[in-house]
């Protein structure tokens, strides 16, 4: 019998094995509709955007903007210039550009720019970052402007796949030997781990092409740190019960279905809850945000996937021998364990559980005020962690040139008004000139230089003006046209998905855990989180780390991870918790003995999944630091404190009303129902 039932485990493994060969050949293909143009990271209904989509249909394509810097402190000699003027007239007999370029002072003599725009390569990503290279190799002075800067981030995203991923198998590596304490058990979930990641960048690409989501760098990374990181959580809970299992069965087989059966269920919920909150962000406008939705909660669903069928068929096949050298024999008992850390913890929560709820909350509270001193919308030129060429160039001309623009606004209107436009533009307020640029398919693409630097308060004033008074159907575009349009998109998108977010989830934890109350504590407790999370990155992220601005979608991307994340380890604790309760336990007593029996494995879960979310914080790219940093700090709050003390002590003090208007909140149904014997699932 047992032999029949290890044939299965075996059955489960080919079914992978033919699993992972009908992915080998999607798999490979996400990396070749991966994009992180800015239309792919802008709204999808702002102005910027239909700039970028119309420009692509001029004669030409879509233009690529550089600028020539030259600078030397005590100024340039006549030499300077002449290099200066003979490698840009050598760019312009090398490349098809759409004007000659102009050499352009500065007042003080130190410094010289050309602006070049090429509609050579198109909107073929490769083909610009072609141009821009050979454009380097022929200028010995630094290359800007937005070709530039997107060709340097397109790198930065292309080099974090190896770098994120090796990293994040190493940290999840060391943490398991350390959990496990075993050379052989902690390959097993790492392994299942890497599978399940393989299998979500085919499934990704499968919906790319079926759906059209956007796919960038940033969301794939997230979802590659989302598949260790929850998948690593599922194998903790799941390898911990199996091993408890394994001393009371005599069968691997048998030990693995109760394992399932015992915390299955939660598991299932925590990752359903996770999935949801995930693609609650289709609602939003911004074309990365609701492109990150689906990726993510198909790096959850495939962890989950994994963990539940291949993990447990692994573990059966290889049998108690991969617990070498604590191999759970049948029969035995655990060591007897000292009083445990979340025990001492849960009995101060239990002795004086007002004042800790307070006192936990009135830190939170504190800690939250850190907000108040989060750094502006971060920049272009500040969104790397180190300077490439592109930003240097651009911190030279905003020295160089403090009272003008260098980056040029684009404005789009149909040909047929584009003469009032051109007028209307010029007399702007802030707008420095402005000049026709190419004509067609019913629309005019005009330049329009403002007099202040890129990205500055005057210039956004600028920019809100001229689509002011240029008024419907004509768009104003441009790379700073599209860090306002980022701006205020993710502001909008708060107001939408954070609601939203909270009554997907709320609605979930209902159903769940069949309260009203118990539900409300968890969404309270993780939005608390969030909170005091984005306050400890208001304290660390200029002082500590040099950050110079924040992303514009930062709060809503952490909200989501944090809500969703946090709700999961919550699910964990209430489902032990109501358990408790249906065996007869008063309320007290089963929030203190679901905090000491589930606390070690969801805490070793804890350090898991923020030790992968912190390996974005050495990524080169702010954005992706930020994230992981606020995420990081706000699992680990969840897990030792928010859970810990103040869910803890908040279902102490409310006692039976915890579960209100459930069966469990009446002592008398309560007990009726414990007397008929059915036993509590574990965790």
């Amino acid at each position: 019998m047992e032999g029949r039932k290890r044939i299965l485990g075996w059955g489960v493994l080919a079914l992978w094995v033919i699993v992972i060969a009908l992915a080998a050949p999607l798999a490979g293909k996400l990396g070749d509709v991966q994009r992180d143009r800015a239309v792919d990271y802008l709204p999808a209904s702002a102005d910027s955007t239909q700039v970028a989509k119309i420009t692509e249909q001029l004669p030409g394509g879509d233009s690529t903007d550089l600028v020539l810097v030259y600078h030397r402190e005590g100024g340039l000699t006549p030499e300077d210039r002449a290099t200066a003027a003979r490698e840009a007239g050598q760019v312009a007999a090398e490349h098809p550009l759409t004007s000659a370029p102009q050499a352009v002072p500065s007042e003080d003599g130190t410094t010289l720019l050309y602006a070049v725009s090429s509609t050579e390569p198109g909107t073929d990503e490769a083909a610009r970052d072609a141009f821009v290279h050979d454009v380097r190799e022929t200028v010995s002075g630094e290359v800007g402007g937005p070709g530039a800067l997107a060709t340097d981030a397109s790198e930065v995203y292309d080099s974090l796949d190896g770098p994120l991923l090796y990293t994040t198998v190493a940290v999840v590596a060391v943490l398991l030997i350390l959990i496990y304490r075993s050379p052989f058990l902690w390959l097993v979930p790492l392994v299942v781990a890497g599978i399940a990641d393989y299998l979500s960048t085919a499934v990704t690409y499968a919906l790319h092409q079926g759906f059209d989501i956007s796919v960038s760098g940033q969301s794939t990374g997230v979802m590659t740190i989302l598949v260790f990181g929850a998948g690593t959580d599922y194998a903790l809970l799941l390898v911990s019960r199996y091993r408890e299992e394994l001393r009371r069965t005599p069968h691997p087989y048998d030990a693995m279905t109760a394992a399932l059966r015992g915390c299955g269920p939660a598991v299932l919920a925590s990752s359903g809850t996770v999935a949801l909150g995930m693609l609650c962000l289709l609602a939003a406008d911004m074309n990365s945000s609701r492109g990150m939705g689906p990726t993510a909660a198909v790096g959850v669903l495939c962890a989950l996937v994994a963990m539940t069928t291949l993990l447990p068929a692994l573990l059966v096949v290889l049998g108690r021998r991969v617990f070498w050298p604590l191999i759970p024999a049948y029969g035995s008992e655990p060591k007897a364990a000292r009083r445990s850390l979340f025990a001492a913890m849960g009995s101060s929560a239990g002795r004086r559980p007002l004042a800790v709820l307070l006192t936990g909350a009135a830190a939170l509270a504190a800690v939250a005020l850190g907000t108040l001193n989060l750094p502006g919308a971060l920049k272009q030129e500040d969104s790397f962690s180190s300077t490439p060429e592109a930003v240097a160039a651009m911190k030279t001309l905003a020295a160089a040139y403090p009272q003008t623009g260098t980056q040029p606004i684009t404005v789009v209107a149909p040909t047929a008004a584009s003469t009032g436009v051109l007028e209307t533009a010029r007399s702007t307020q802030g707008v420095a000139k402005a000049e026709r640029g190419r004509s067609g398919d019913g629309w005019t693409e005009i330049s329009v230089v403002a007099a202040h630097p890129p990205q500055s308060p005057a210039e956004t004033a600028t920019i809100r003006e001229l689509r002011s008074a240029l008024g419907e159907g004509v768009y104003v575009g441009g790379p700073s046209a599209e860090q306002l349009d980022m701006t205020d998109t993710n502001a909008r998108d708060r107001g939408i998905v954070v609601p939203l977010v909270i009554v997907v989830v709320l609605l979930v934890l209902i159903v769940l855990l069949r309260s009203l109350v118990a539900p409300l504590i968890l969404v309270a407790a993780v939005v608390a989180v969030w909170g005091a999370s984005l306050g400890i990155g208001g304290l660390v992220f200029e002082s500590l780390f040099g950050f110079e601005g924040t992303d514009p979608g930062l709060a809503l991307l952490s909200f989501v991870f944090l809500v969703a994340l946090g709700v999961d380890y919550g699910i964990f604790l209430m489902h032990r918790m109501r358990e408790e309760c249906l065996d007869g336990a008063e309320p007290g007593a089963a929030a203190l003995t679901a905090l000491r029996t589930t606390g070690g494995v969801i805490a070793s879960a804890g350090l898991v999944l923020a030790a992968t979310f912190a390996v974005l914080v050495n990524m080169p790219m702010v954005q992706l630091a930020e994230l992981g940093f606020v995420i990081a700090v706000g699992v680990l709050l969840d897990t030792f404190l928010v859970r810990t003390y103040l869910v803890t002590s908040a279902s102490v003090l409310l006692g039976r009303k915890v579960w209100w208007p459930g069966p469990l909140a009446d002592k008398a149904r309560t007990r009726a129902r414990s007397d008929t014997g059915r036993a509590p699932a574990r965790v």
